[in-house]
């Protein structure tokens, strides 16, 4: 009877052990065994950046390694993938360990690093951040995204990568060291690569006439867009950067669950309101809304047409005279043609771009 017990006595012993070291070893510096696939360093003027190759490249890298989660397991992309516009498709995304996100991951894309082509608007749904580079640390040191909340010893993990050594001494220098603000400052600037400039609205507004290259139904749905649903009082497509830093209480729920931009202004009239979303590749970027509720474009619609909850925090814009939620009533017929104009929104050119794309081989 004695044997069982010391089996159950090693068992758990071994068990101990192993729970210790996993916790000792939360930010282990082990090496993610993946192929770097890029030698040589792409020309990225041709993607209309405003910074050295090496430092783009650098950011590029860096947006695609695994190695800045605490465990190896989470990149950037893990939450921004390519195909999907730099957006997921879960109503939360997957962190390390398998914790998922309190919002939804919205779309990166048209954002610039400050001081550059045009002033950022506020980042994240509640705009709390108002410069590209500050916001780059935030998802690495979140304790569900990526949790490396220790700067020196991520950093340390990342200056004992070997490709890692090579690439920050062509961006800054012989000998040099990546530092928070090198890792940002060079994030930034290739994240600010992600320009949508090349949908048939896109190409129409380039001519001067958006609505150029569009068929009869798109054409249609622009006019709905424009005019009879008034969509561009919020949302305002136009070519290039997206320059909104609006915050908008839609009418989602009587009693909102997330506070929103409240978290941030602390008043009490942002309860409830999130960031007015770049509606470039929207047809590509769903679900739908800060908490992924919506499936659908379709579902988005029905949500205008019949679905505005008349909370005390309703923006204006989506009441009536006597102040109750309007009804946009929106027949399935324009509902077909208002989506057939969010497609030519659509820049397909991003989600192939390999200047883009991840630079290791296996993920």
């Amino acid at each position: 009877m004695k044997i069982p017990y010391r089996n159950h006595l090693v068992a758990g012993t071994l068990m101990l052990a192993l729970v210790l070291s996993l916790s000792c070893n939360k930010y282990k510096k082990a090496i993610v065994k993946e192929q770097y696939l890029d030698e040589t360093i792409p020309d990225y003027s041709a993607i209309g950046v405003q910074s050295t190759n090496e430092i783009i490249h650098l950011g590029r890298v860096l947006f695609y390694d695994k190695n800045l989660s605490v465990n190896n397991a989470i990149a950037c992309d893990s939450c921004h993938k390519q195909e999907l516009a730099f957006a997921d498709n879960g109503s939360f995304s997957t962190g390390f360990e398998n914790r998922l996100t309190k919002r939804n991951s919205i779309a990166i894309q048209n954002l610039s690093p400050a001081g550059f082509f045009f002033e950022q608007p506020a980042l994240f749904w509640d705009g709390r951040e108002l410069d590209l580079a500050s916001l780059i640390s935030k998802p690495i040191a979140n304790h569900i995204e990526m949790g490396m909340d220790n700067e020196t010893q991520l950093l340390e993990k990342l200056n004992a990568l070997p490709y890692l050594q090579t690439l920050v001494g062509k961006a800054y220098g012989e000998n040099e060291k990546l530092t928070m603000e090198r890792l940002s400052t060079s994030m930034a600037f290739f994240l600010s690569a992600i320009r949508t400039s090349n949908s048939k609205f896109d190409q129409g507004a380039m001519n001067g006439n958006p609505a150029m290259l569009m068929n009869a139904l798109e054409t249609k749905g622009k006019q709905l867009f424009q005019t009879t649903y008034q969509c561009n009082n919020c949302h305002n497509p136009s070519l290039g950067g997206y320059t909104s830093s609006g915050f908008v209480n839609i009418g989602l729920d009587i009693n909102p669950a997330d506070p929103g931009r409240m978290n941030i202004s602390k008043n009490s009239a942002d309860r409830g309101a999130f960031k007015v979303p770049d509606l470039h590749n929207v047809a590509l970027t769903a679900p739908y809304m800060h908490d992924g509720r919506f499936k659908t474009l379709d579902e988005v619609l029905e949500h205008y047409s019949h679905g505005i909850q008349d909370n005390e925090q309703l923006d204006t814009r989506l009441k009536n005279q006597d102040g109750s939620a309007k009804k946009f009533n929106i027949t399935d017929e324009d509902k077909v043609a208002l989506i057939a104009f969010l497609n030519t929104l659509t820049d397909y050119t991003v989600l192939t771009n390999p200047m883009l794309s991840s630079p290791f081989k296996y993920r």
